[in-house]
């Protein structure tokens, strides 16, 4: 039998050691092709499956920001609401004078922050595309990326010490990287008055058969949970996870910004229910189609696309994901949604066509940029 191209694709990425193995799918309606190349882990001690699973780190935001929209659809928050009500410590925040200005030159904020600004990742805190500006310094010995989640302070603590960090931009005026997820994950547990997994795994896991999805990996799947690596120097890869480590147990941070586990198959469950207007296959509504449009239409002005290139390449974003507004590759579809997980995944959807796409790989990504393999499976798919 012929290989496809998105098998083509994936196979050659794994026989010049890019990648131990990938499961790449890609649903136009009905139609649904699954390719599965290469191994678990590097030693090949058992293929890939369809149903392995993957720490999918940043494609968990869009799971975050539909929690969110959730509780908007049930009156329980508002987009325009002050979201000190739930997160009290963020009721001072101080802004540095200029984003190159030394963390300890501030300003009062000029007005709250509200739902909307975590939604849309205008919050006033996150990454910059200067990373060497002093307030970015500033957030990333809180915001810890090279920590395990398992080792970040719990939610409380963290928030106490995120506001001692001075906002790069006023609330609303900037796009910036990452914070907004963590923070949208707290809102969500504290307007909820339960836990943020127990919440994710009863209203929109549980609803949708999203069976393998979660903050961690209970022993009986592990034997389907792949190794994680990192692109070692010398063009190796470098361990960074085994089965039995750092997702064996509920993290003391479950991140709303990339702390789930998942399978291809659940993220096409998800990406059919934005697909399908917020509704199950089965007419289920989970959410209203006001906020599936909402979420998946860009919020951003021209300006701060500009100001936001390293990330969104020029393109917008919605809530919890980057929405494509121009078509300057064959895939990017004005209204195709989705983003990239530091960990080696991309998941999207196009409404126009109707499309899920979703590659999971389990090597990390060097930085914000999509890797070639990424760019590679998005155009045989487009």
């Amino acid at each position: 039998m012929t290989a496809t191209p998105l098998h083509a694709a994936l196979r050659r990425r794994v026989e010049d050691g890019t990648v131990p193995g990938a499961v790449g799918l890609v649903a136009r309606g009905d139609d649904v092709e699954v390719v599965t190349v290469g191994a678990m882990d590097a030693e090949g001690s058992a293929p890939m499956a369809r149903d392995s699973v993957f720490r999918i780190a940043s494609i968990t935001k869009p799971v975050t920001a539909a929690a969110v929209l959730l509780l908007v659809d049930e009156g329980r928050i508002g987009l325009g609401d002050p979201v000190t009500e739930w997160l009290p410590e963020l009721a001072k925040p101080m802004v540095v004078r200029t984003p190159a200005s030394p963390v300890d030159d501030v300003v009062p904020a000029d007005r709250p922050v509200t739902v909307e600004d975590l939604l849309s990742f205008r919050t006033g805190w996150g990454l910059p595309d200067d990373f060497s500006l002093p307030a970015a310094q500033a957030l990333l010995t809180v915001q810890r990326h090279d920590l395990p989640f398992r080792d970040w302070p719990d939610p409380d603590t963290w928030l106490s010490r995120l506001a001692e960090v001075p906002m790069l931009h006023q609330p609303g005026e900037a796009w910036l990287y990452g914070t907004s997820s963590a923070l949208q994950g707290i809102l969500v547990a504290r307007a909820s008055g339960g836990t943020f997994p127990d919440f994710l795994a009863e209203r929109i896991f549980e609803p949708l058969g999203m069976r393998d999805t979660a903050f961690e990996v209970p022993a009986a799947k592990r034997h389907r949970f792949t190794t994680s690596y990192a692109p070692a120097e010398d063009g190796t890869l470098r361990l960074l996870d085994t089965p039995d480590g750092e997702w064996s147990g509920l993290p003391r941070f479950p991140s709303g910004g990339g702390g789930l586990v998942s399978t291809a198959d659940d993220w096409l469950a998800f990406g059919r229910l934005l697909l399908n207007a917020g509704a199950t296959a089965d007419g289920r509504r989970i959410l209203s189609p006001t906020s599936v449009s909402r979420m998946t239409t860009n919020h951003l002005t021209a300006a701060q696309r500009e100001n936001a290139t390293l990330f969104l390449e020029g393109q917008g974003w919605g809530y919890g994901g980057q929405v494509d507004v121009t078509p300057v590759d064959p895939w990017n579809v004005p209204g195709r949604y989705g983003w990239v997980g530091g960990t080696g995944t991309t998941a999207h959807i196009v409404p126009a066509t109707g499309t899920v796409t979703v590659l999971l790989t389990q090597v990390a990504m060097t930085g914000p940029v999509p890797t070639p393999l990424m760019r590679e499976f998005w155009r045989v798919t487009a």
